[in-house]
């Protein structure tokens, strides 16, 4: 097929049609997100599971910590190397792979007998985790038309916090019904096998991303994967865009570490780097693991601290929602993501300000829940989202699966240290402290960012990428 070198932005691309290729692109979507789902419910499932765990295989609070943190551990770990793996294999053959892989995890933790089982089957667990938290995004990422990017590479997120809700319900449900059986935290950790079937049966009918396949000089493959999910005129003219940049990338030699030395390249890791551990520092992840302990801790009893607590679960589905189909592909992502920080920042401080003044008692613990759902819920509007999305967006072709492998390991190691903090802050210098210092790195991250982060929406990846190497970051 011949190649044509059309520069990105000189080609008009005609606008998107109904018909079969639509619902194919709908159900490529389904069957990614499917990663999504297992990487919510997995780390949402722990909350109902680890007590009766506890009891059953003897933890102590050491063990209980472990069972915990190492998710985390083997997420930073499968962030780091599927980020590779991503541009080398491809996210096709990534996402399969993982689906194997969550699926040995989870019945590795089913059958486990003891601690020393259970460490390794959780680690392994995380890997599939923190792999599929940078390969869903980047594949939706390069399958979707530049106006719907936002709202179909978002899905992902959203299947994360319907996976959490999914497994706050399947445990209180499991839970009441067997409740009395010693091992009813293994039913709860076995229904996450069932996604991961689907995920790897559905993944060997999906296409490759096309943008791969052209890194990869498979012109004739890329194009035949876009004519399934665009009209033929739609496909061949974004043929041209991309094939264009590809030769640009060969001719420059890019698609590794040694691309840091590009001033323009070296700003987007920054960029990257930046708003994954930006995202973390909004401490969401201490709410969704502690929420309960805190809701305890400002007052209400512990029978109703885990009711209120749902509503965090609640909140979040509501708001990512509003923010996929709503906010997306309408507001500018860095005026999203600056916004959500001034929002989510605002409400530490009145969590700070609240525990300060108010005397205890319900009334105080009511105001404390009141503004933590608050929080929870600027959080899913404007932050989760658009930070997912970013990062799936801003890399150069042959550096994606590099670039967005790097600022999800930042993000899963953050996310691990401040989870591992949390609790000692609380102990040490209670929820107004803690919080406190959360307000401090929302400053912080809202100064960052203003700096730092490019605009992405409305642009092809191409012509982000066009821009970006030209020193236009807005």
């Amino acid at each position: 097929m011949d190649i044509h070198t059309h520069k990105p932005g000189t080609v008009t691309l005609p606008p998107l049609t109904a018909g079969p290729h639509q619902r194919r692109l709908d159900l490529i979507t389904i069957v990614a997100t499917l990663g999504g789902l297992l990487f919510g419910y997995d780390t949402g499932v722990i909350n109902g599971a680890l007590e009766p765990m506890k009891e059953d295989l003897g933890l102590t609070a050491t063990g209980e910590g472990l069972v915990t943190s190492t998710l985390l551990v083997g997420a930073a770990i499968g962030a780091a190397a599927c980020g590779k793996l991503n541009d080398s294999l491809g996210r096709k053959k990534t996402l399969t792979m993982l689906a194997v892989v969550f699926f040995v995890g989870t019945i590795g933790g089913v059958l486990a007998p003891n601690l020393a089982i259970m460490i390794p089957s959780r680690i392994i667990l995380g890997f599939a985790v923190g792999g599929a938290s940078v390969t869903v995004p980047v594949y939706l990422a390069e399958l979707a038309p530049t106006e719907r990017r936002g709202s179909l590479a978002g899905r992902g997120e959203l299947a994360i916090v319907v996976g959490q809700l999914l497994a706050f319900a399947i445990n209180a449900i499991i839970g009441n019904v067997w409740g009395e059986h010693p091992g009813v935290w293994r039913y709860m950790l076995a229904v996450a096998a069932i996604p991961a079937v689907g995920l790897f049966v559905g993944m060997l009918q999906m296409p490759e991303s096309p943008r791969w396949l052209i890194s990869k000089n498979r012109h004739d493959d890329a194009l035949a994967v876009l004519m399934q999910v665009r009209s033929e005129e739609r496909a061949r003219a974004e043929m041209e865009e991309v094939e264009f940049l590809h030769e640009e990338e060969e001719q420059a030699k890019m698609g590794g570490w040694q691309d840091l030395k590009m001033p323009w390249v070296r700003r987007l890791f920054i960029a990257g780097i930046g708003v994954a551990i930006a995202q973390q520092c909004t401490g969401i992840n201490s709410i969704m693991y502690y929420g309960t302990q805190v809701l305890t801790v400002a007052g209400f009893s512990a029978s109703a601290a885990l009711i209120a607590n749902v509503a965090n679960g609640v909140l979040a589905v509501i708001g990512s929602t509003i923010c996929l189909f709503w906010l997306m592909d309408r507001v500018p992502r860095r005026k999203l993501i600056i916004g959500g920080f001034i929002a989510t920042t605002t409400c530490h401080g009145l969590i700070v300000i609240s525990s300060f003044l108010l005397p205890e008692g319900i009334t105080k613990a009511f105001v404390v829940l009141i503004f933590m759902v608050l929080f929870v819920f600027c959080m899913q509007l404007a932050l989760n989202i658009p930070v997912w999305v970013i990062i799936s967006e801003i890399f150069p072709l042959d550096i994606r699966g590099l670039g967005m492998g790097v600022s999800v390991l930042c993000l899963w190691v953050t996310n691990a240290i401040i989870a591992f903090a949390f609790p000692i802050l609380v102990d040490t210098i209670q929820i107004q402290g803690a919080f406190l210092v959360f307000v401090v790195l929302g400053l912080i991250a809202i100064a960052f960012l203003t700096k730092f982060l490019p605009e992405t929406r409305g642009r092809s990846l191409e012509e982000l990428e066009e821009a970006f190497a030209a020193g236009n970051f807005r």
